[in-house]
């Protein structure tokens, strides 16, 4: 993708002008940034994915048996029989890993990293149906699918912004608009993080959300810290040699948090390690036991492929890669593997195809480490058959 090309998606900017102006700063509406969208998934078939055990749904319903009563799925079809007429909504989070037409929109966002993308939800809501004025920590693409929603836009906002007393919304005690639309079908609004929003649908409608991976500080250092410590060992600890006596044996002086410091420096500083950690943690799928594959020989891969057999990602699964030195990793579902460098095509087209064949594989079914690295990934579940 040309990052210098007007893109419809962005309302006519590049990827590179939308990066620099807007991205993580303001917001962004665009006027049929899809024109002619087709909804893959009408309202029905989203209440039906709702009463699912492994699919997280949720209902808001604003004058429930309290303000905003928020219930969790999976539900059932006279939970659906019971709601009122208006002024509730249904949350339906990753169903682009249960519905290939909507994993496909994600094509649209291909100029931002797809390990940075976590997934797309999607809500139905009746009319006068929303979650209250609040915010997100994270980017989203808001695209109307179906029916018209007001979208009000606010202040920017903090952890010491005021919100209500309640055990499960984050919803804003305070709320100061500052824009208003209406979006049709085919229109999107992108919002950067800690941007007041409320959405409020105009009738029946749909909305896709496509939101972004992005750890908070507090998340980085306890998951670091503790990948770190699987390669410590117990007798790697403070060290105080070569100090000199002390004037006053209860103070803790400069020189005891320069030694600390640097303990600390040695580990954190180790790029390998970090890179690691950050692109298993990244790469985390939001279902894991979804990702589970069979026990394979790999002869019988050979066959399988041989035979016509199509590899494809499994939809729950999430692969990224990267150099380090003269060899490369690669990320699978929460798992790395370093690998050799003449290995790097055949990783691109493992986390770029859209299906692996022996046509496209070509070569690599000759190679041992490439028929090694696919086995791998079959049997760790994050590429499948794709009659499976």
């Amino acid at each position: 993708m040309n990052p210098d090309t007007p893109m419809q998606l962005l309302g006519g900017l590049t990827a590179r002008e939308f990066l620099r102006d807007y991205w993580q700063k303001k917001p962004l509406l665009i006027r049929q940034a899809i024109s002619d969208f087709e909804n893959p998934v009408s309202p029905d078939e989203l209440a039906g994915l709702s009463l699912e055990d492994e699919i997280e749904a949720r209902l808001v319903i604003e004058h429930g048996q309290q303000p905003w009563e928020l219930r969790r799925g999976p539900f059932t079809e006279d939970d659906f029989k019971a709601l009122p007429e208006r002024d509730w909504t249904l949350l339906v989070q990753a169903v682009d890993q249960f519905v290939p037409e909507v994993s496909e929109l994600l094509e649209h966002f291909r100029f931002l990293p797809s390990w940075r993308i976590d997934d797309v939800m999607i809500s139905y809501a009746a009319p006068g149906g929303g979650v209250g004025p609040h915010y997100d920590n994270y980017d989203v693409f808001l695209l109307q699918a179906h029916g018209q929603r007001r979208w009000k836009i606010g202040q920017m906002c903090d952890a010491d912004s005021p919100i209500l007393e309640h055990a499960d919304l984050r919803i804003l005690a305070d709320f100061a608009e500052t824009d208003e639309w209406v979006l049709e079908p085919g229109d999107m609004l992108y919002l950067p993080p800690r941007l007041a929003h409320f959405g409020i649908a105009e009738n029946d409608c749909m909305t896709y959300s496509v939101g972004f991976r992005a750890p908070s500080a507090a998340e980085v250092l306890t998951h670091f810290t503790d990948f770190l410590g699987q390669f410590l060992t117990d007798e790697e600890r403070y060290s105080d040699a070569g100090s000199v006596p002390c004037t006053d044996p209860h103070q803790i002086q400069r020189d005891a948090l320069d030694r600390l410091k640097a303990l600390l420096n040695e580990h954190m500083n180790d790029e390998r390690l970090l890179l690691t950690w950050f692109g298993q943690f990244m790469t985390e799928p939001r279902y894991p036991e979804l990702v589970a594959g069979p026990e394979l020989e790999e002869d019988d891969l050979l066959a399988s492929l041989e035979d016509g057999a199509v590899l494809v990602r499994n939809p729950s699964a999430r692969l990224a890669w990267s150099d380090v030195d003269d060899d490369l990793l690669l990320f699978a579902s929460g798992q790395s593997r370093l690998l050799p460098g003449n290995l790097r095509e055949l990783l691109k087209l493992i986390c770029a195809a859209d299906a692996l064949h022996s046509d496209n594989l070509g070569q690599w079914l000759a190679d041992d480490e490439g028929r090694n690295l696919l086995l791998e990934l079959v049997k760790q579940g994050s590429l499948e058959f794709a009659d499976e």
